[in-house]
């Protein structure tokens, strides 16, 4: 479902397309954050006006709320949200770190308490793979333990070793339920028809030998499940979970620089939560296609803005809220806020209007899809 389309000689950027069944990506590619089944201030047509053709969401708060039954009912995501692009759902692995308090890992899943009621729920590979698939996402996301960036080395081992157990039970449940397909189906999906996809996630923190032991592994996962039989066994991207968790982005830069290289280059390469300009232009001179971060609408809502994208990649932020901006009446942007000025912005923030976080979300975002519009075209022509 990838293919590579070039790879820069000026650095390991690649441009390529990821084909799902709610149409073809052109990578790399950033996915705007729609956890809840929203992107924050915004409907799905600002989106599709905005030109992403591609949205993440997540597992573990859709299971909550609305629940599976509503999801069903709705007839999945896409329809409940009337979104007519692809969708990619994390697998609830980075709520097993960020709600630690909430939940415990046992060796077949991560059992936790809700947030909104207390209520006791096991979360297995297995029941996140129906979930997901109730849910009706393009692009799933295995379960995996995200550990935070200051954990021990022992504490990162064991979250290898249970990321990989989780992985081979979800490969064993994939290949399950794709040898009761008929053959026709089967064949079908393999040459054109677009079905849902499968990504593992390596993690390991910032110790080398760990990460590729977890690369390995997943790997090795596909060469064991395709050699007992039945149709062929592949995860069809790999991502890059436990970064930009505390770590500085040295570090991260530094795990990048060994770990893509080993990465399988037929297979989309996802870094998971990253995140600023600065660390995708970096991550895709190192072979990254894939990205998210919730940064450009957080930050909206506190009237923080990315504007002046330059030809370097050098960029502007500024707080809208600050005095200097109450007579100023220069456009917001110059794209697709360029009618509203900054005066006006400031005036909406200053009384609480929620038009304000709309109207700033919707530049950040517009600003974050031009800056991959421009990476995309830079490594076309070789400039990346």
């Amino acid at each position: 479902m990838f293919k590579l389309l070039k790879t820069s000689t000026k650095s390991s950027a690649r441009l390529g397309q990821l084909k799902t069944a709610h149409g073809t990506l052109s990578t790399p590619f950033f996915m705007p954050i729609a956890t809840k089944a929203a992107v924050k201030n915004l409907t799905a047509d600002d989106i599709k006006d905005l030109g992403s053709k591609i949205l993440l969401s997540n597992t573990y708060h859709l299971y909550l709320t609305p629940g599976m039954a509503v999801m069903k009912a709705a007839g999945g995501l896409h329809k409940f949200m009337d979104w007519q692009g692809a969708i990619l759902t994390d697998s609830g692995g980075f709520q097993v770190f960020s709600l630690s308090k909430i939940r415990e890992i046992l060796p077949g899943g991560v059992q936790f308490r809700s947030h909104l009621d207390g209520s006791k729920h096991l979360l297995t590979p297995k029941k996140i793979l129906k979930i997901q698939h109730i849910i009706g996402s393009d692009i799933a996301m295995i379960l995996d333990v995200c550990p935070p960036s200051k954990a021990g080395r022992k504490e990162v081992e064991e979250a290898v070793k249970i990321t990989t157990k989780w992985a081979k039970m979800a490969a064993k449940e994939i290949k399950k339920q794709e040898n009761k397909k008929p053959a026709s189906v089967r064949q079908k999906a393999n040459y054109g028809e677009a079905r849902q996809l499968y990504f593992a996630i390596v993690q390991g923190g910032v110790h080398k030998d760990l990460r590729l032991k977890a690369l390995g592994d997943l790997v090795g996962i596909e060469k064991d499940f395709s050699a007992k039989g039945g149709p062929a066994f592949g995860w069809d991207g790999y991502a890059i979970g436990g970064l930009a968790v505390g770590e500085t982005s040295q570090e991260m830069y530094e795990v990048l620089d060994y770990l893509t290289t080993e990465m399988p280059k037929n297979k989309p390469r996802y870094l998971m939560g990253v995140g600023t300009p600065e660390n995708i232009v970096q991550a895709v001179k190192r072979g990254v296609d894939m990205f998210d971060c919730v940064i450009p609408t957080r930050e909206a809502r506190h009237g923080r803005l990315y504007v002046d994208l330059l030809k370097s990649y050098k960029y502007k932020t500024i707080n809208i809220t600050n005095a200097k901006y109450k007579k100023d009446f220069s456009p917001i942007n110059n794209t697709n806020l360029k009618q509203y000025s900054k005066a006006y912005l400031q005036h909406l923030f200053k009384t609480g209007e929620p038009l304000g976080m709309r109207l700033a979300t919707l530049n950040n975002l517009d600003f974050y899809l031009r800056l991959m519009e421009k990476v995309r075209g830079d490594i076309k022509n070789g400039k990346l």
